[in-house]
This record gives C-alpha cells, structure tokens and sequence, in this order.
C-alpha cells in the first residue's frame, strides 16, 4: 500500500487509461450487440447458430487474440486498438447471446396488449421490448464491464497500458508492493464500474422501484 500512496497521481492516470480501454469495447459492443440480438431472436434457428458462433468466440484465449489481431487488421503489436478490438469481441459475444434472453423476459401479454393497440414490430421492440428488458440485461452488462475490466490487465503483456502494468513491472522488479497496487486499484474500479452500472439500472427503469415500494407497502 505504501507504493499505491507514493505514486498516487501516476496510478491515477494509468486507471485512466484502463477504464478506457475496458469502456470503449463495452460500447461498441452495444451498438452492434443491441440490433443484433434483437433481430436473431426472431428466428429460433439464427438464434442459434449466432449463440454457438458467440460462444467458440468467448472461448479463444485473450492473449492469442492480441497477437493475432495485429497482422489481421494492419496494427503495431502495442497499439491500444488491439486490446479494443479483441475485448470488443468479447463482449459483443456476451451480448448478443443476452439480448434475446432479456427480451424472451417480457410478459407474454405485455407484448399481445402492445400488438393489439397496433403497434409495429420495431415500435414494439424499441418502445415495449427493450425498455422492459432493461432489468435482465443490465445483469449481463454488469457481467461485461467487470470483466473488461479484469482482461484489459492481459494488455500490458503485449506492452499496452492499464493497471496490469503495474503487474509486469512489480514482477520484473521483484517488488510486491506494486503487484498488490495493481490489484487492489483493479478490484476497485471494478467494484465502482459494477455499482454505477446497478445505478444506472435502476435509474432507467423507475417502473421496478415503483413496484417494489408498493409490494413493500402492502
């Protein structure tokens, strides 16, 4: 801890850097994960064919996707867009299996009360679906940012900046103080990035704390 107090500022910045390389992937993943996940979840045989194609895609070892992505799209070997794409990857194939999972959540006569009043079927997916999903999803989108968070870590074998360089360095150096830095300021960001997702759930769907307070009323 006394390393973590001495070099405050310096942990500071590299957190910086950390968090947006576990946070970029996060949102490109939604952009594609979102349409994705909601169209595939329309024909049961698409649905899957792209969770058993997810799937092999979670299981590749992190740090053969940082040495392979290099060659494949014309990038340095310590370019940060690595580490970006690959944990874009990742996380596009947590979500787009979680999708159609939060979407298969919706009450069976929410979806007929909202088809009877005529709406259409994207009407119905951007203003019905995918609001009351919010619930279920955001428990899967908890899942990917702590995760992001811990294998952005990977990146500083390959030399690209974030926390876990304080593990490469304070392994080279033989010096503990830095590795246990590292580790505590990880397990940190990852327990504040966890609470302000659970936040953001909860802020987005006023409807379940409603609901929650009348059933804690009655």
């Amino acid at each position: 801890m006394r390393y973590l107090v001495a070099n405050f500022s310096e942990i500071m910045g590299i957190t910086a850097t950390h968090l947006y390389l576990a946070l970029a992937p996060l949102l490109l993943a939604l952009v594609i994960a979102i349409p994705v996940g909601a169209l595939v979840r329309r024909a049961a045989w698409l649905r899957r064919v792209t969770v058993t194609g997810a799937s092999l895609a979670y299981t590749v070892p992190s740090l053969a996707l940082f040495v392979i992505i290099p060659p494949l799209v014309g990038t340095s070997a310590i370019d940060p867009l690595n580490v970006i794409i690959a944990l874009t990857v990742y996380s596009t194939a947590l979500l787009v299996i979680a999708v159609p999972a939060a979407l298969d959540s919706v009450p069976a006569t929410v979806l007929d009360a909202a088809d009877a009043v005529g709406y259409g079927p994207l009407r119905r997916t951007l203003t019905v679906d995918m609001p009351l999903a919010v619930p279920v999803f955001v428990s899967s989108l908890r899942v990917v940012v702590v995760t992001n968070i811990a294998m952005v870590s990977v990146g500083a074998l390959i030399g690209v900046g974030g926390l876990g360089k304080l593990f490469t360095q304070g392994y080279q150096r033989d010096y503990p103080d830095e590795i246990v830095a590292g580790i505590v300021v990880t397990l940190v960001l990852a327990l504040v990035a966890d609470r302000v997702m659970y936040m953001l759930g909860r802020w987005s769907t006023p409807w379940v704390r409603a609901d929650a307070r009348t059933k804690g009323g009655s």
